[in-house]
């Protein structure tokens, strides 16, 4: 039985929570979270840095990402972006 070694990564604004680990051929991507023991609150899920299913099959070396909800929906965040140039 082949292994595969991933990472698992969930960031925080100001830290990244970092687990490395090996499971057995044929994992998922949701096997991986589980076994991250990373309880946390996510909105999608990906490999280095592109959406996946939690069924994807796990590659060795692949970095599963845990990905948060957005706080402030893109359009407001660059309307507030904006208006904090105008005042300078």
């Amino acid at each position: 039985m082949t292994k595969s070694t991933v990472e698992v990564i969930y960031a925080l604004p100001q830290r990244a929570l970092v687990v490395t680990l090996t499971l057995g051929e044929g994992a998922t991507v949701l096997d991986a979270v589980r076994a991250s023991g990373i309880a946390a609150d996510y909105a999608a899920l990906a490999i280095f840095g592109e959406r996946v299913a939690p069924g994807q099959r796990l590659r060795d070396g692949d970095r599963v990402e845990l990905l948060r909800a957005l706080a402030v929906p893109p359009m407001e965040a660059r309307r507030r972006r904006a208006a904090r140039s105008a005042k300078r």
